[in-house]
């Protein structure tokens, strides 16, 4: 009984040093056509998020910090 290939010849590496760098692209390509970008406003609106959010993580890590420092000089201080 002779094996037969499953696979189809696409899917095989490339033979030689050129031909994996343009698949690559050409399948990197491929990919990005199929992401659903977002509209313009749902790219502020998810930036404008994004940003308050960090602000106020930040103001409370800041908050956290400043009172625990100071507790910190009360105790050994």
């Amino acid at each position: 009984m002779t094996a037969t290939r499953t696979e189809s010849p696409s899917a095989r590496p490339a033979k030689g040093r050129g031909g994996l760098p343009t698949r690559f692209v050409r399948e990197s390509v491929s990919e990005m056509r199929k992401v659903l970008w977002p509209s313009r406003n749902e790219l502020v609106t998810y930036s404008i998020v994004v940003i308050v959010f960090v602000v106020i993580m930040v103001a409370i890590v800041a908050g956290l910090d400043f009172g625990f420092a100071k507790l910190v000089l009360q105790v050994f201080g």
